[in-house]
């Protein structure tokens, strides 16, 4: 699967995209969120504020319950704002 990574997610993350495998019990964009925090310190800081987080799956935005399974893409970018 792709992830992709947008601003100050990118940026603690330290690069843009990758592909991983997921562990078998990573379904959702929680579980997913969760699951980076794991991967190392840099992903641990990228994630540490996982509630504001934003996600798209497959370039449609996706709640946190949303199930991952058959995604080819996921991105993940902090709220945008406007002004």
């Amino acid at each position: 699967m792709r992830l992709l990574y947008f601003a100050w997610v990118r940026e603690k993350a330290g690069l843009s995209s990758e592909e991983v495998e997921l562990p078998a019990d990573v379904t959702t964009v929680a579980e997913l969120m969760a699951w980076q925090k794991t991967r190392g310190q840099e992903f641990a800081s990228a994630f540490e504020r996982a509630e504001v987080i934003r996600a798209a799956v497959d370039q449609a935005h996706a709640k946190p319950e949303t199930e991952i399974a058959g995604a080819s893409e996921i991105a993940f970018f902090p709220p945008v704002t406007g002004g």
